[in-house]
């Protein structure tokens, strides 16, 4: 049985498997090696839609926003915290930091809430 590859000599002289000259063999190209791998998946920027969204709910909703997702963050964290979560990849890091934290944002948006809602009625 002979093979299909070609002798290194005649590929650097420009010859396919056939050894005509000038035939180049492409029949190596575009396959996958198993020595190199996966190339890395393209970066998914879904965090900055995630946040851009979150963004426009706040400009719109102002406080009301705050205090909702401030709650649901409480009650996520509360959560975690009860079934053993005492370290949180938030930059505050223990759980109890991060609970304080949003505890008190929840306060300044039930506070300044009345006060956003006065500002846009006296606007109509």
């Amino acid at each position: 049985m002979t093979s299909a590859r070609p002798d290194p000599s005649s590929a650097s002289r420009g010859e396919g498997v056939t050894g005509e000259p000038g035939e180049l063999d492409l029949s190596g190209l575009n396959r996958y090696d198993e020595t190199v791998g996966s190339p890395a998946p393209p970066f998914d920027p879904l965090r900055l839609c995630v946040f851009t969204t979150v963004a426009l709910i706040a400009c719109v909703l102002g406080p009301i926003a705050v205090l909702g997702f401030a709650l649901i963050a409480i009650a996520g964290y509360a959560r975690a915290r009860r079934q053993g979560l005492l370290r949180s990849k938030c930059k505050l890091g223990d759980t109890r930091l991060v609970l304080a934290y949003l505890s008190a944002l929840a306060v300044l948006a039930a506070v300044a809430t009345p006060f956003w809602v006065m500002f846009w009625i006296g606007r109509f």
